[in-house]
């Protein structure tokens, strides 16, 4: 195709062509990788780390104790994480870093709130998930930026309109 000069288009002669955009959301609606990084950074803070703090200071007696009983620490930690994600999850279909960044929670199928075992499903997944590391890095090779857990549940984060 020919260079378009801004004369010709003025003149009538040739017809003016919109480049085509590609737009920084998904078209379908999916949440970007992106997002949803930034999404679980802002609950690692606000939710993982004021359970982290308890766990270590209050429960155990310290990080040395939890260095020596690291499995029961991490389970400690992992149980009131899941616990509380579900209860955000079921009440606004957020987390607080999904609602700092606009995204929500649907079920693949009827495309509204998942139901409570459902989310509950999701979450104890996505700890299969942290563990594999896999589960999370799929997100940056698919095209709907789901994770394992999201496969697994049938489950997808969305940009809330």
């Amino acid at each position: 195709m020919a260079k378009q000069r801004f004369r010709e288009i003025k003149q009538g002669k040739l017809q003016a062509q919109t480049p085509k955009v590609k737009s920084s959301s998904n078209q379908n609606g999916y949440a970007s990788a992106g997002l949803k990084v930034k999404a679980f950074l802002t609950d690692a803070f606000m939710l993982l780390m004021p359970i982290m703090y308890i766990v270590f200071y209050l429960v155990m007696d310290g990080r040395e104790d939890f260095a020596e009983h690291k499995t029961v620490g991490w389970i400690y930690i992992l149980v009131p994480l899941v616990v509380l994600q579900t209860l955000f999850m079921y009440k606004t279909g957020q987390t607080p870093g999904y609602r700092a960044y606009n995204m929500t929670l649907i079920d693949e199928h009827t495309k509204k709130k998942p139901s409570f075992f459902i989310i509950l499903f999701r979450n104890l997944a996505a700890i299969l998930s942290l563990f594999t590391f896999l589960g999370w890095a799929l997100m940056f090779f698919r095209k709907d930026n789901k994770t394992l857990h999201d496969l697994l549940s049938a489950t997808a984060v969305v940009n809330k309109k």
